[in-house]
């Protein structure tokens, strides 16, 4: 058994995240964890709500909440909404969680011991009308680097170029919109990055299996301009981790926290042990998957995200890693993603436009969105979510390829043999049949492995059509006026097909796949030997017919949902 740590991004507290967010980390996230448990290896998969720093602050102001009540309502509904996408966190956790607290300030007192943090005066933009200084996030502006007018102080979403709030042209509250700002002088921290950032470059040299975007971004970082910067890791807010270095108070850093960037990836760690700490465990029980001196070196640490994360994961979170001198888990591969688009232009949490994961769930089940959104997952290129796209792909691959399979063979069986599978005899088309599929189940398996999802997709398409394509050639209800014996042998084959599918199909589609595991009243074993795998539902061995899988998107809701969904959210 081999043991897997997977985190995905974690989100922002600031509101239900869209479609474009879920496919970019969480749902490739939960299909890898998925896989891997199936294959009988021991995953931890982790999440959380990243709840500090000016996303948080400000969408409890415009909702009218303490933030730390909006955090609290807004981490339940992110969790519920998780599990109806049947993400199979181990642990959602808080990013506000006291284990986070402690441990960020741990780590920040280790960088301190180890010369790591500099304390730095600098000038930052106060706003009069606002009354406060403004931490980055809170600062708007047009970007110098590609005019997008929406940059923030920290970082343009449109072109990931890292900012500074000066940086912007006509810059803004993001509070009040207004523009009577000041540059004053205040005090903050620094990591020095730039000093580990030979060992940051070799670290990542000995990764030539990861993705070409992961690594191309992370040398961008590196080698492009400057290079790697040292990095602010405070700020002057009231909601965030107080500034300690360990357990002691940082002299001149009062009513300081620390900047969300720092945090949050320390939640990964934290969030383990919050669930350690809800099992009743000691802390052995996460630090062996975080730590190597305790059992981690033969964790293998797996982080998905979108392309925008990539920066902080690969240069920010592994200095704090290895500044800290201490031997916690460092990641072994990084899967990116580029973006979804959405209907000709861009999805936006903070504009409001395209669908967003609770809208989704109201509209179809989960195994509906999750099925198209990984099949066609933006890897190598940002991708686009058309109704038509989504319309064309759910009713031929669910409806007509798994789904009509099922119906056919399910049905079939019931008018001519009950409803138990019948006794008849495998013959040189079976086994054609499960040569055929022994390759096909192997390069899907390589696929998922790998982490090729769209690849993994298509293969497991056409492990469904494979199927298809055998039944219209054995074609039992014309052998069955002839021969009900061959007839029998097909459909005992078929029968185990849908268990099979069952199987392989659960990462995607886990719903369908446990109704069909139910209707065949079977297990979930996966299948290692194709022919053991399709004789497992031996003849006598009693099944149900199970309802219509996936119904068809018409036009007319097609349509409607084009018109519902053309505009932004409220």
């Amino acid at each position: 058994m081999n043991r897997i740590l997977i985190t995905s991004a974690i989100p922002y507290i600031n509101g239900i995240k869209h479609l474009g967010n879920l496919v970019g980390s969480q749902l490739p996230a939960d299909l890898y964890a998925r896989y891997q448990r199936g294959r009988g290896n021991e995953v931890m998969f982790i999440c959380a709500t990243d709840e500090h720093g000016t996303p948080a602050e400000l969408a409890a102001a415009k909702a009218g909440k303490p933030v730390d009540e909006f955090c609290a309502e807004m981490h339940q509904v992110q969790a519920e909404i998780a599990r109806g996408f049947r993400l199979s966190f181990d642990k959602f956790g808080r990013s506000s969680s006291q284990r986070n607290h402690k441990l960020t300030q741990h780590f920040a007192g280790k960088l301190a011991e180890n010369g790591l943090i500099e304390e730095v005066s600098e000038k930052q933009v106060y706003s009069h009308a606002d009354k406060r200084f403004l931490p980055d996030r809170y600062i708007e502006g047009t970007c110098p680097n590609c005019g997008y007018d929406s940059a923030r102080g920290d970082q343009c979403e449109n072109c990931t170029k890292q900012l500074d709030p000066t940086d912007l042209i006509d810059p803004r509250s993001a509070i009040s919109g207004s523009t009577e700002l000041e540059v004053r002088e205040t005090k903050h921290l620094y990591l020095k990055q730039s000093a580990l950032k030979d060992k940051l470059d070799g670290w990542i040299d000995t990764k030539a299996d990861w993705p070409v975007l992961t690594t191309s971004i992370a040398k961008k970082w590196l080698h492009d301009g400057d290079g790697l910067q040292d990095r602010g890791i405070t700020r002057d807010l009231d909601w965030g981790v107080p500034v300690k270095k360990g357990d002691q108070d940082w002299p001149g850093m009062e009513g300081k926290v620390f900047y969300v960037w720092f945090d949050a990836p320390i939640e990964y760690i934290a969030a383990t042990a919050e669930l350690a700490d809800e099992l009743g465990e000691d802390d052995s029980f996460w630090q062996r998957w975080w730590r190597t001196d305790k059992g981690a070196e033969d964790v293998r640490y797996v982080q998905f995200m979108g392309k925008d994360n990539v920066p902080f994961h690969t240069l920010s979170f592994p200095a704090t890693i290895m500044g800290s001198g201490e031997p916690w888990k460092l990641v072994d591969y990084i899967k990116s993603f580029n973006y979804l688009n959405y209907d000709g232009g861009q999805f936006s949490t903070s504009k409001g436009r395209g669908v967003f994961m609770d809208q989704a769930l109201e509209i179809l089940p989960a195994d509906y969105w999750r099925w198209w959104l990984l099949s066609h997952a933006p890897e190598n290129s940002d991708s686009e979510f058309t109704w038509e796209n989504f319309q064309s792909s759910v009713n031929k691959d669910l409806a007509d390829v798994l789904g009509n399979f099922v119906s056919r063979v399910t049905k079939f069986c019931r008018s001519k043999f009950g409803e138990e599978v019948p006794n008849g005899a495998y013959g040189p088309a079976e086994t054609e049949l499960i040569a055929d599929l022994t390759a096909k189940v192997r390069a899907y398996e390589g696929h998922m492995d790998a982490m090729d999802v769209r690849k993994a997709a298509q293969e497991l398409r056409g492990i469904w059509v494979a199927g298809n394509e055998y039944l219209q050639a054995a074609a039992p209800w014309a052998a069955f006026k002839e021969d009900p014996g061959l007839a029998a042998g097909s459909i005992r084959l078929s029968l185990n097909l849908i268990r099979l599918y069952a199987v392989l199909s659960a990462p995607f589609i886990p719903d369908a796949a446990a109704t069909l595991t139910q209707a065949m009243n079977t297990d979930d074993t996966w299948p290692d030997d194709m022919a053991a795998a399709l004789d497992i539902l031996k003849p006598g061995h009693a099944f149900a017919v199970p309802d219509n899988l996936f119904a068809k998107i018409t036009d007319d809701q097609r349509e409607d949902w084009q018109t519902r969904f053309s505009g932004t959210r409220n």
